[in-house]
């Protein structure tokens, strides 16, 4: 199986994003992952976009999360999203 792509759209200073972060990195599948990180204050049009939502998480192009995950929440569907 090939790593799945985890993007997490998040600005400095947002203890939810740092929240999610930490929930994703703790998740005990580190392995199984590719992590970007995106500060939507770099981009216009991402800022315009995400501005009252994030934390937002997308795995391998599919949005699966806003605001909060739990580490099992995670491992599920990042499993389930990156079935080959």
């Amino acid at each position: 199986m090939s790593k799945a792509i985890v993007i997490i759209y998040s600005k400095p200073g947002c203890c939810l994003c740092d929240e999610a972060k930490e929930t994703i990195m703790n998740a005990g599948c580190s392995e199984e992952f590719q992590l970007q990180e995106i500060n939507i204050e770099d981009d216009p049009a991402l800022f315009q976009q995400y501005k009252y939502e994030i934390p937002v998480v997308f795995i391998n192009g599919v949005k699966a999360f806003k605001y909060r995950l739990t580490a099992s929440e995670f491992r599920r569907k990042l499993r389930r999203l990156n079935k080959t």
